[in-house]
């Protein structure tokens, strides 16, 4: 009878068990995963995540992407959202603070000051499109507050995102980049190469902001997961990979 019983509840729990579909900012990829792990494993419900460049993902959702929440870059991308009655409105909250550093892959090359910059002794500085990902556009407002833009916007590579400007740098393509401090971090600390965090009065604030789609297929599932982001043992997760809570 106990077997019954336990067969029945693990049943009702596949039967009622959702799935949400997120489009997640490439700088939250691996805190993301881990979240959605922990939910999952809490909830019963699956999260799909797909990786990419915020603007990007706001291209397709406009074109009618079957997404359920995202998890943006930004806060001006779910406010358009919002706008365009594509995000549920008053949905939108900031989930993490994004940081920008300057990177190499090889040990000792960036010093704590971010003075490689001006030496120039590098051939290319890897960056995401400042078009698509906001830390793209972060990384020129810092080079343009260090008067130092025009002198290196000839060495500039641009990655469709954040994740494809980490691989110019390392794979070698290019010496330094830059990237969100989210990306070198693993278990609360910076896990290779050399950086530079950069100082934060030099870009707007990088306000990373997740909001629930109109269009979404599962409200109920997509309702928890955003309500999960919010909860401590995500912020946990969150903190870990360096980003600051609002």
């Amino acid at each position: 009878m106990l077997h019954r019983i336990i067969l029945l509840m693990l049943f009702c729990r596949v039967a009622i068990a959702g799935e949400v579909s997120a489009a997640v900012a490439a700088n939250f990829a691996a805190p993301a995963r881990q979240i959605a792990a922990l939910f999952g494993k809490e909830t019963g419900n699956r999260v799909r995540l797909s990786i990419g460049a915020t603007g990007k993902f706001y291209a397709q959702i406009r074109g009618g992407a079957p997404f359920d929440v995202l998890l943006a870059a930004d806060e001006e991308t779910p406010k358009l959202l919002e706008q365009q009655n594509l995000a549920v409105a008053a949905s939108g909250f900031v989930y993490a603070e994004g940081r920008l550093v300057l990177w190499s892959a090889k040990p000792g090359y960036v010093d704590g000051k971010g003075a490689v910059l001006g030496a120039g002794n590098y051939n290319k500085i890897a960056y995401a499109d400042p078009k698509l990902a906001p830390y793209g556009r972060a990384a020129v407002e810092a080079l343009q507050n260090m008067s130092l833009w025009e002198k290196v916007r000839g060495r500039m590579v641009t990655g469709e995102s954040i994740g494809q400007a980490y691989q110019f740098a390392a794979s070698g393509n290019a010496e330094l980049a830059f990237i969100a401090l989210s990306q070198i971090m693993k278990e609360g600390r910076v896990s290779q190469g050399s950086w530079w965090v950069v100082p934060e009065n030099l870009y707007r604030p990088i306000r990373q902001t997740a909001v629930e789609l109109t269009a979404a297929r599962d409200k109920d599932a997509a309702h928890s997961f955003l309500a999960f982001m919010k909860g401590r043992e995500a912020e946990n997760i969150i903190k870990g990979y360096g980003y600051g809570l609002h």
